[in-house]
């Protein structure tokens, strides 16, 4: 990979825009979900976990976690709103990942345009970045279903800019397949919920082990990392 030091104001960017995904991504939010996941299970009728199997689950897809844990699919709505409005109460707990900041600004720098693509709410999206990197992010679409996202990712992409200079970055195999559904480049990052050999196995255009990488991978023009 380069450096860093190769994106700038002047890099010629591989990509003219990125759509993140949030939690898991951008923020850490594993350990509000460890704490929530079991008064959630007993509240709706599924399975509860340990500590070992939560391990475990990060070596499944998204769809075998649903199954191990017994959610009626017609619940995942329910679900989902009660786990939004837990953390729009939480949501001053959660950070960012360290390298977050540097990363959004160092990809504002270069022009390269920053989405976000989430189940989370655009409130408590905002409220984690804090009002200055909130600023950085050219578009919303926050929201979605569990299995939506490819519906959110398609209103992005009217948005002007072309297929092919857009990537969808996200930790977890759900954001893979929606990417794949819109006919766009995608991108697994390490540090998530899923762990990357469960990830590598739904074929991500590419993985990051850190977001130095996405930095540079993003900001490099396909002419210089021919020629490396």
């Amino acid at each position: 990979m380069e450096g860093i030091s190769r994106v700038g104001k002047n890099a010629v960017s591989r990509y003219e825009l990125v759509i993140f995904d949030f939690d898991g991504t951008l923020a850490d939010s594993a350990a509000w979900m460890m704490r929530a996941v079991n008064p959630m299970a007993r509240r709706y009728g599924f399975k509860t976990v340990t500590e070992d199997e939560i391990e475990m689950l990060r070596g499944r897809s998204t769809r075998e976690v649903i199954r191990y844990l017994g959610v009626s699919p017609w619940k995942l709505p329910l679900i989902a709103r009660a786990g939004k409005k837990l953390m729009a109460a939480d949501a001053h707990t959660i950070p960012l990942f360290p390298e977050t900041e540097k990363m959004l600004r160092a990809l504002h720098a270069a022009g390269v345009k920053i989405a976000v693509v989430s189940s989370n709410s655009e409130t408590v999206i905002r409220r984690v970045l804090g009002e200055e990197l909130g600023n950085l992010i050219s578009l919303y679409a926050c929201g979605a279903s569990l299995f939506g996202k490819a519906r959110k990712f398609r209103q992005v992409t009217r948005q002007g800019v072309a297929r092919d200079k857009i990537i969808c970055i996200g930790d977890e195999t759900r954001d893979i397949e929606a990417a794949r559904a819109v006919g766009l480049d995608c991108g697994a990052v390490g540090w998530g919920y899923a762990k990357p050999s469960i990830l590598a196995q739904h074929g991500p255009t590419v993985s990051f082990n850190s977001m130095s990488e996405i930095i540079s991978y993003v900001g490099a023009s396909k002419a210089a990392v021919g020629g490396d």
